[in-house]
């Protein structure tokens, strides 16, 4: 029950400050591109030269063939833009206590929302790039479905996944500073072991549950069901369990590490 108030009070507090997370997110925005000739357009520029980057290594270069008869650079969009998000917000919400260190000792100021910060500046990114998506799955002549419906469901479970992370991590690197690099070496390691630009069809069988406890794994393959595939959500129930079965011990244990080493803060930064 103690969990239950406490969340309602977390998403109490958000509606609460709503106008404020977007003003902080906002700033976060523009002061991490600041200085720069192309600005915020870096945000956009990066990961549009790596989906290049790696469509010219793979389809010109390796010559992929299309993946369930689907054009290569889809099924690759499909699972690296969902990447983008996920391992953006991650990084970004690692360090949210870090890069607003001047809120901490805000007494009106819940800071257990500063991740939530981080993601939406992340969100507004990911939401150009599904503009971008949808229309060159249009552009290659795929129609959209009611299938496409379910990716904001996607983008959710991200949210929390990357929500519950970033508490547990943003509140221990304030102690522990060379967990930031620690976190950017596990988001590398994610992106080989999640399969963005290979198939699981080209592992053993026997590898396939393993792949699939990798909650990255669900979140890309909900995004190529969404898009590809045809597939909703409730289809692959058992797959959708032990994603919040891992999701939620992830979102609860980073609440409890967060509330524990919350009183902390102002002692070290």
């Amino acid at each position: 029950m103690n969990f239950l108030k406490t969340f309602y009070r977390f998403l109490r507090d958000i509606l609460k400050n709503k106008k404020l997370l977007v003003d902080l997110a906002k700033n976060d925005f523009k002061s991490r591109y600041m200085g720069n000739y192309l600005g915020i357009l870096w945000a956009f520029v990066q990961p549009m030269v790596m989906i290049g980057i790696f469509w010219f290594i793979f389809q010109v270069g390796f010559k992929s063939m299309p993946v369930d008869n689907f054009p290569f650079i889809l099924w690759f969009m499909a699972g690296i833009i969902p990447w983008f998000f996920f391992s953006e917000s991650l990084q970004t919400g690692s360090n949210a206590i870090l890069s607003n260190s001047f809120l901490v000792k805000k007494i009106v100021f819940r800071v257990s929302l500063l991740p939530i910060v981080q993601i939406i500046s992340a969100l507004t990114i990911h939401i150009f790039f599904i503009v971008v998506m949808f229309g060159m799955f249009v552009y290659y002549g795929y129609s959209p479905t009611i299938y496409w419906l379910q990716i904001p469901y996607y983008m959710f479970c991200t949210i929390i996944l990357v929500l519950g992370i970033s508490w547990m991590t943003s509140s221990i690197i304030v102690f522990f500073r060379d967990l930031g690099q620690i976190v950017s070496m596990v988001i590398q390691f994610g992106f080989w072991l999640t399969p963005i630009f290979w198939s699981m069809k080209i592992l053993p069988e026997r590898f396939h549950d393993i792949i699939q406890y990798n909650p990255a794994y669900y979140i890309v393959e909900g995004y190529r069901d969404s898009l590809i595939y045809n597939t909703w959500f409730w289809e692959k129930m058992d797959l959708s369990i032990q994603y919040w079965i891992i999701t939620l011990l992830f979102f609860f244990g980073g609440a409890v590490v967060f509330r524990k080493l919350r009183p902390h803060f102002a002692d070290v930064l």
